[in-house]
Protein backbone atom coordinates (compact mmCIF):
# COMPACT_ATOMS: atom_id res chain seq x y z
CA UNK A 1 0.00 0.00 0.00
CA UNK A 2 1.42 3.44 -0.87
CA UNK A 3 2.36 5.77 2.00
CA UNK A 4 -0.08 8.42 0.72
CA UNK A 5 -3.75 8.34 -0.24
CA UNK A 6 -4.46 7.07 -3.73
CA UNK A 7 -6.31 9.52 -5.96
CA UNK A 8 -9.85 8.78 -6.94
CA UNK A 9 -10.02 6.99 -10.27
CA UNK A 10 -11.45 8.52 -13.40
CA UNK A 11 -12.15 7.54 -16.96
CA UNK A 12 -9.44 9.97 -18.09
CA UNK A 13 -6.75 8.29 -16.01
CA UNK A 14 -7.94 4.87 -17.10
CA UNK A 15 -7.66 5.81 -20.79
CA UNK A 16 -4.24 7.40 -20.31
CA UNK A 17 -2.91 4.36 -18.47
CA UNK A 18 -3.50 2.19 -21.52
CA UNK A 19 -1.27 4.35 -23.72
CA UNK A 20 1.04 6.32 -21.42
CA UNK A 21 4.25 4.95 -19.96
CA UNK A 22 6.04 6.60 -17.04
CA UNK A 23 9.75 5.89 -16.73
CA UNK A 24 13.02 7.39 -15.53
CA UNK A 25 14.24 10.27 -17.68
CA UNK A 26 17.38 9.80 -19.76
CA UNK A 27 19.54 12.33 -21.59
CA UNK A 28 17.76 11.69 -24.90
CA UNK A 29 14.50 12.93 -23.32
CA UNK A 30 15.84 16.34 -22.42
CA UNK A 31 15.14 18.17 -25.71
CA UNK A 32 11.46 17.18 -25.31
CA UNK A 33 11.52 18.23 -21.64
CA UNK A 34 12.95 21.62 -22.62
CA UNK A 35 10.30 22.01 -25.32
CA UNK A 36 7.49 21.22 -22.86
CA UNK A 37 8.62 23.88 -20.37
CA UNK A 38 9.44 26.66 -22.87
CA UNK A 39 5.85 27.89 -23.52
CA UNK A 40 5.17 27.95 -19.77
CA UNK A 41 8.23 30.17 -19.30
CA UNK A 42 7.43 32.55 -22.15
CA UNK A 43 3.65 32.73 -21.87
CA UNK A 44 2.65 32.11 -18.26
CA UNK A 45 3.58 32.76 -14.65
CA UNK A 46 3.32 29.07 -13.76
CA UNK A 47 7.10 29.02 -13.45
CA UNK A 48 9.11 31.93 -12.16
CA UNK A 49 11.86 31.11 -14.67
CA UNK A 50 12.22 34.07 -17.00
CA UNK A 51 14.38 32.21 -19.50
CA UNK A 52 13.76 28.62 -20.49
CA UNK A 53 16.59 26.30 -19.47
CA UNK A 54 18.48 24.86 -22.43
CA UNK A 55 19.25 21.18 -22.87
CA UNK A 56 22.66 21.58 -21.19
CA UNK A 57 20.96 22.97 -18.06
CA UNK A 58 18.49 20.09 -18.11
CA UNK A 59 21.37 17.63 -18.46
CA UNK A 60 23.02 19.13 -15.37
CA UNK A 61 19.73 18.90 -13.45
CA UNK A 62 19.34 15.23 -14.42
CA UNK A 63 22.91 14.45 -13.30
CA UNK A 64 22.45 16.36 -10.03
CA UNK A 65 19.15 14.68 -9.15
CA UNK A 66 20.53 11.26 -10.04
CA UNK A 67 23.56 11.86 -7.79
CA UNK A 68 21.17 12.76 -4.94
CA UNK A 69 19.06 9.65 -5.55
CA UNK A 70 16.02 11.76 -6.42
CA UNK A 71 13.58 10.83 -9.21
CA UNK A 72 13.25 12.55 -12.57
CA UNK A 73 10.50 10.89 -14.61
CA UNK A 74 8.96 11.31 -18.04
CA UNK A 75 5.61 10.21 -19.45
CA UNK A 76 5.51 8.89 -23.01
CA UNK A 77 2.50 8.44 -25.23
CA UNK A 78 3.08 6.62 -28.50
CA UNK A 79 6.85 7.03 -28.05
CA UNK A 80 6.74 10.82 -27.53
CA UNK A 81 7.57 12.50 -24.22
CA UNK A 82 4.42 14.42 -23.21
CA UNK A 83 5.21 15.27 -19.61
CA UNK A 84 7.81 15.14 -16.90
CA UNK A 85 8.07 15.22 -13.13
CA UNK A 86 10.93 15.45 -10.69
CA UNK A 87 11.67 16.47 -7.15
CA UNK A 88 14.48 18.71 -5.98
CA UNK A 89 15.74 19.61 -2.53
CA UNK A 90 13.37 22.01 -0.76
CA UNK A 91 16.15 24.08 0.81
CA UNK A 92 19.96 23.76 0.86
CA UNK A 93 20.44 23.38 4.63
CA UNK A 94 21.11 19.83 5.84
CA UNK A 95 18.12 19.72 8.19
CA UNK A 96 15.83 19.85 5.14
CA UNK A 97 17.43 16.75 3.55
CA UNK A 98 14.22 14.67 3.76
CA UNK A 99 12.00 17.38 2.24
CA UNK A 100 11.63 17.97 -1.49
CA UNK A 101 9.67 20.16 -3.89
CA UNK A 102 7.84 18.46 -6.72
CA UNK A 103 7.63 19.73 -10.28
CA UNK A 104 5.23 18.43 -12.93
CA UNK A 105 4.69 19.79 -16.45
CA UNK A 106 2.61 18.42 -19.29
CA UNK A 107 2.51 19.21 -22.97
CA UNK A 108 -0.85 20.85 -23.85
CA UNK A 109 -2.14 17.74 -25.64
CA UNK A 110 -1.48 15.59 -22.57
CA UNK A 111 -3.56 17.68 -20.18
CA UNK A 112 -6.84 16.21 -18.96
CA UNK A 113 -5.87 12.66 -19.97
CA UNK A 114 -4.64 11.34 -16.61
CA UNK A 115 -0.96 11.75 -17.44
CA UNK A 116 -0.39 14.10 -14.51
CA UNK A 117 -2.00 11.57 -12.18
CA UNK A 118 0.26 8.84 -13.52
CA UNK A 119 3.35 11.02 -13.13
CA UNK A 120 2.50 12.10 -9.59
CA UNK A 121 1.71 8.51 -8.56
CA UNK A 122 5.07 7.28 -9.83
CA UNK A 123 6.90 10.31 -8.42
CA UNK A 124 5.54 9.81 -4.91
CA UNK A 125 6.33 6.10 -5.02
CA UNK A 126 9.90 6.91 -6.08
CA UNK A 127 10.16 9.52 -3.32
CA UNK A 128 9.09 7.00 -0.70
CA UNK A 129 11.73 4.55 -1.96
CA UNK A 130 14.34 7.35 -1.79
CA UNK A 131 13.56 8.05 1.87
CA UNK A 132 11.77 11.35 1.32
CA UNK A 133 9.53 12.31 4.24
CA UNK A 134 7.86 15.53 3.09
CA UNK A 135 6.87 16.71 -0.38
CA UNK A 136 6.06 20.38 -0.98
CA UNK A 137 4.24 21.67 -4.05
CA UNK A 138 4.48 25.35 -4.96
CA UNK A 139 1.61 26.36 -7.24
CA UNK A 140 1.57 29.79 -8.85
CA UNK A 141 -1.61 31.84 -9.10
CA UNK A 142 -1.90 31.58 -12.88
CA UNK A 143 -4.73 30.20 -15.03
CA UNK A 144 -2.30 27.77 -16.68
CA UNK A 145 -1.81 26.10 -13.27
CA UNK A 146 -5.53 25.46 -12.74
CA UNK A 147 -5.13 21.68 -12.76
CA UNK A 148 -2.24 21.57 -10.30
CA UNK A 149 -4.15 22.32 -7.09
CA UNK A 150 -6.85 19.68 -7.66
CA UNK A 151 -4.24 17.14 -8.76
CA UNK A 152 -2.21 17.56 -5.59
CA UNK A 153 -5.32 17.66 -3.38
CA UNK A 154 -6.46 14.28 -4.79
CA UNK A 155 -3.22 12.79 -3.46
CA UNK A 156 -3.75 14.21 0.01
CA UNK A 157 -1.59 17.32 -0.23
CA UNK A 158 -2.86 19.96 2.18
CA UNK A 159 -2.54 23.71 1.84
CA UNK A 160 0.28 24.85 4.11
CA UNK A 161 0.04 28.53 3.24
CA UNK A 162 -0.05 31.25 0.64
CA UNK A 163 2.85 33.52 -0.18
CA UNK A 164 1.33 36.71 -1.53
CA UNK A 165 2.91 38.63 -4.42
CA UNK A 166 6.26 36.85 -4.07
CA UNK A 167 6.99 36.90 -7.80
CA UNK A 168 6.66 39.39 -10.61
CA UNK A 169 6.31 38.00 -14.10
CA UNK A 170 4.89 39.45 -17.30
CA UNK A 171 4.27 42.72 -15.47
CA UNK A 172 2.08 41.36 -12.68
CA UNK A 173 2.59 40.21 -9.12
CA UNK A 174 2.11 36.48 -8.61
CA UNK A 175 1.25 34.65 -5.41
CA UNK A 176 1.99 30.99 -4.71
CA UNK A 177 0.10 28.37 -2.75
CA UNK A 178 2.22 25.93 -0.78
CA UNK A 179 0.90 22.40 -0.39
CA UNK A 180 2.49 19.65 1.66
CA UNK A 181 2.25 15.87 1.84
CA UNK A 182 3.85 13.70 4.50
CA UNK A 183 5.19 10.37 3.28
CA UNK A 184 6.35 9.36 6.77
Amino acid sequence: MPPYPSPTGSAASASASSTAVVRAAVADDLPAVAAILEPYVTGTAVTFDEQAPDVAAWRQRLVDLDARGLPFLVAEVDGAVVGYAYVSPWRPKAAYRYTVEDTIYLAPGAQGRGVGTMLLTALLEACARAGVRQVVAVVADDPAAAGSLPLHRRFGFEVAGVLRDVGVKHGRSVSTTLLQLSLA
